[in-house]
């Protein structure tokens, strides 16, 4: 079983001061992102680890661990290649772009090249139909893909280079990115994205420019509420807490309004 790094504890224990007492078991999915940091997956190591920071059996932590495909249960890569195979990118150009890396590499979904150098994917969505067929490279996009350029990406990897993505931030290996998934800050130059977004991401506000659409009274600044503003904005004010105690309701022994005249006897 390897043995965490002091700064790795050191980390879990920042993460999970984010959390209000009582609610520390949330930090479970950061620390899974950390302990991939170290290992590049998360082993039966990395569930211990997390189970015993937070007080959770190795069961409930596996359960959380298995469920994302975001967390790695085998050794991965330094460079996951996710190719999108769902319905818009499948059909034009995924499904083949999926078919030759897997031939030239060797390998299948969620399979590691011998060197373990690159882990292949194929992935149900993501989120970039706009972009379509799109490939990304830890999490990063290279848009409208086809096989031979996914194929020029792969050997760029290979041979030491790091290619720029179409648009956010510069690549990182697997490592570095779940240090940054952990909420931590990467301090490479150029790790923080940068350039204007896409074209098709900004198309909808481009049109509510040009026809001045806009949403009626919305200001930016607007503060976000907290749990303690609105437990107080149900709270009745204090006057009228105070007038609903002075007004006592009448008690059994003395009924409210006047007491009834007595029935007159009718000769």
């Amino acid at each position: 079983m390897m043995g965490f790094s002091d700064e790795t504890y050191q980390r879990a224990k920042e993460i999970i001061a984010r959390y209000p007492e009582g609610k520390e078991r949330s930090a479970l999915l950061p620390l899974l992102h950390l302990v991939q940091a170290e290992e590049g997956y998360v082993s039966p190591a990395g569930v211990t680890f997390c189970a015993e920071q937070l007080g959770l059996t190795r069961a409930q932590v596996g359960a959380v661990a298995t469920f994302y495909t975001m967390y790695k249960r085998r050794p991965a890569g330094d460079w996951l290649v996710s190719v999108c195979t769902n319905t818009m990118c499948g059909v034009l150009g995924g499904d083949a772009t999926f078919e030759a890396l897997s031939e030239y590499l060797g390998v299948g979904h969620d399979e590691t090249t011998t060197d373990g150098l690159i882990t292949l994917e194929h992935a149900e969505c993501l989120a970039a139909c706009d972009y379509a067929p799109v490939v990304t490279i830890n999490y990063e996009f290279f848009d409208r893909l086809q096989a031979d350029q996914a194929l020029s990406l792969v050997h760029r990897l290979e041979e030491g280079e790091r290619p720029v993505p179409s648009r956010g931030a510069r690549l990182c290996t697997l490592k570095e990115m779940s240090v940054q998934l952990a909420g931590f800050a990467d301090d490479r130059e150029g790790a923080v994205a940068d350039g204007p977004a896409g074209g098709p991401t900004l198309r909808g506000n481009r049109l509510a420019e040009q026809y001045g659409i806009a949403v009626p009274g919305f200001d930016p600044e607007t503060p976000i509420p907290t749990q303690a503003d609105r437990e107080a904005a149900k709270a009745p004010p204090p006057a009228e807490t105070a007038g609903a105690a002075s007004n006592k309701p009448a008690s059994d022994a003395k009924p409210a309004g006047d007491a009834p005249k007595p029935q007159e006897n009718k000769l």
